[in-house]
């Protein structure tokens, strides 16, 4: 009896065969080669220390695929846009620009909402980490060169339903 259990697994796996490559594989990584569809966007204002109040329609990067490929690819952002990085909790944040391709500004942004620190101008493709310096709630990717256009500094509000302080 014990030597027909494989001859009929076996002929199982034969019969379940044309059905089984019907189904896609659950675990198959997406193709990140290329620039990824845009995500669900929120509008961000930054208000300057010297009272001026900036808006920005920001991409929301909120899953860690969507954190993994974030900006990777794409040949320019828009001058209002950019992307948010939400940690969830505040943490240290280290990022990089492997395979992106436009320059970016990099904003920190802790858990008030306050700027504590922005490394501008990165360089595209690298691989240097550029680091938090500190726990933040969320990373802001603008356009290389906003933050010096319209004087973003560190201490800077950012208002965002992420902070809560924005409806």
């Amino acid at each position: 009896m014990t030597s027909q259990r494989p001859k009929l697994l076996l002929a199982a796996l034969l019969l379940a065969a044309p059905l089984l490559a019907t189904v896609p594989i659950l675990a198959q990584e997406p193709d990140i080669t290329a620039a990824q569809p845009e995500l669900p966007k929120q509008r961000l204002l930054i208000v300057t220390q010297s009272g001026k109040t900036l808006v920005f329609h920001v991409e929301m990067a909120t899953s860690p695929m969507q954190q993994t490929v974030g900006l990777m690819f794409r040949k320019s952002v828009a001058p209002d846009g950019g992307m948010l990085f939400d940690w969830g909790r505040p943490r240290e944040s280290q990022m990089w620009m492997r395979n992106t391709i436009a320059p970016l500004d990099m904003v920190f942004i802790q858990q008030n909402g306050r700027i504590g620190h922005i490394a501008e101008n990165t360089v595209p493709q690298s691989l240097a980490v550029i680091d938090s310096h500190g726990p933040v709630r969320a990373t802001l990717e603008l356009a290389a060169g906003t933050t010096e256009r319209l004087d973003i500094r560190v201490g800077d509000t950012v208002e965002s339903k992420l902070f809560g302080n924005l409806p």
